[in-house]
């Protein structure tokens, strides 16, 4: 291993059953070693608010060093991680192999980790993360809940405040009394015969929490746009990927969510199927996270050698066998954000790739890329103390979508889009000719769309 080398970065498992993964004397040893070697490199100023965070505090200190900086005001800095993973997968020099062995969010992860085995949870935090239980019980009275939830809400937004920590202004995804997986079932597609890949795929739709419980037309897209190039399909929901708790630090409900999708995957991936992943947090969660957390566990290695995001489903499709034709322009174009948790895959810019195969958005068409943090971060970006925060964060993405003025805005990860179009209603509302998308949708949305499916 050289100084600057362009080895791919590699990644250790997590030693999360191991007592001294939760030492919070070791811990804060490991955060003070990682944070003076971030001190003297401060490549990832811009990426999110921990660094920042962790900069004005040792500038701030009377020396400007690390040995004057106290351990309790450390915990601002891990608060503000959103585990993107881009630090480490797209900026940091340190990552393995190199010697000094940095891994950010890994480290972030840690502290939550050994705060939750000390009985210090957050409580909001604790219960907005229970997706399937919220999204079973909102789902009995979508339209209440909806109504509820909406901003400008005065009736219900200022409790909302009060008692579950959701900023008041942040704008909120719906739920629907009727599932992904119930409209799947209710209107299956049938797998179309003259496809140039006909015959050739079987493919388990993993619906996903978000997909399943609050945006169901994300999965129908992806289902119409799959079984049109004659992919045979099903659509289950085993359960969440857990993406959720490891923002919590709770790996052992990680852990016994991922040993439940894994098995529930396994025969159908023993009968040919793969699996397609409709967001890319759940994709990296089985892909990479579970692995690193059951390095030894067969079928949890199964799952992720056989996992596909579903951008990355559709490029694979058109690139191997040839899509189905159909596709037709979207006027007025498309502004497209590249979800940090699709970056993190190491699999390349897949929703631009699967965009650019509709006509009039090929390269050098009216297509504009943005790769850069939405400020979300799933429910970080709509607590009371991280909201605006999220928001400046995201600025730079708003305010580029706002000088594209595209007909359409998309984004990978559907509560960045969400995130983002607000904030190109903040940065828009004195420019003269731009015009507020009516919604942000998932590039699959829009494919559908351009192939008239939806």
């Amino acid at each position: 291993m050289r100084e600057g080398s362009l080895d791919a970065p590699t990644r250790h498992p997590l030693d999360w059953q191991n007592p001294d993964f939760y030492d919070m004397e070791k811990i804060d040893a490991e955060l003070r070693r990682v944070f003076d070697i971030c001190h003297g490199c401060r490549r990832c100023f811009n990426l999110c608010d921990s660094f920042p965070r962790l900069f004005d505090l040792i500038d701030e200190s009377p020396t400007g060093e690390l040995d004057e900086v106290k351990s309790a005001d450390f915990k601002p800095v891990v608060d503000a991680c959103t585990l993107c993973d881009l630090c480490y997968m797209t900026k940091c020099p340190y990552v393995p192999p190199h010697e000094f062995n940095l891994d950010f969010p890994h480290l972030m992860l840690r502290y939550r980790a050994a705060e939750r085995k000390a009985g210090h949870t957050d409580f909001a935090g604790d219960q907005l993360s229970r997706t399937d239980r919220n999204g079973r019980l909102a789902g009995l009275a979508a339209p209440v809940v909806n109504w509820a939830s909406a901003r400008g809400n005065g009736l219900t937004r200022g409790l909302m405040e009060k008692v579950a920590d959701v900023h008041h202004d942040a704008a909120l995804p719906e739920f629907h009394g009727k599932t992904f997986v119930a409209r799947a079932k209710a209107d299956p597609a049938a797998a179309n015969a003259a496809a140039p890949g006909a015959g050739r795929r079987k493919a388990a739709i993993y619906a996903t929490c978000f997909v399943n419980y609050n945006n169901p037309d994300i999965g129908t897209a992806a289902q119409k746009i799959l079984a049109h190039n004659g992919v045979e399909l099903r659509v289950d929901y085993p359960g969440c990927c857990g993406m959720p708790r490891l923002e919590q630090g709770d790996l052992d409900d990680v852990a016994t969510k991922a040993r439940t999708v894994a098995a529930f995957y396994a025969p159908l991936i023993d009968q040919g199927y793969d699996v397609v992943a409709m967001v890319p947090s759940c994709a990296l969660m089985m892909k990479f996270e579970w692995p690193l957390i059951l390095p030894d566990d067969p079928l949890i290695k199964k799952l992720a050698q056989a996992t596909f995001d579903v951008s990355e489903y559709i490029v694979d499709i058109a690139k191997k066998e040839g899509l189905a034709p159909g596709l037709k322009p979207l006027e007025g174009g498309v502004t497209l954000h590249l979800a940090c948790h699709a970056r993190a895959q190491n699999m390349g810019a897949k929703a631009a790739e699967m965009m650019r195969l509709i006509p009039g958005l090929e390269k050098g068409g009216d297509l504009a890329v943005i790769e850069r943090c939405s400020g979300h971060g799933g429910s970080w970006g709509v607590r009371k103390d991280f909201f605006e925060v999220g928001m400046k964060v995201g600025k730079p993405v708003a305010r580029t979508a706002v000088k594209e003025n595209k007909a359409h805005i998309a984004s990978e990860c559907p509560l960045a889009a969400i995130h983002i179009r607000q904030g190109m209603e903040r940065e828009g509302k004195d420019k003269e000719g731009f015009a507020l998308p009516a919604k942000a949708e998932h590039p699959v949305e829009l494919f559908a769309k351009a192939y008239g499916l939806l």
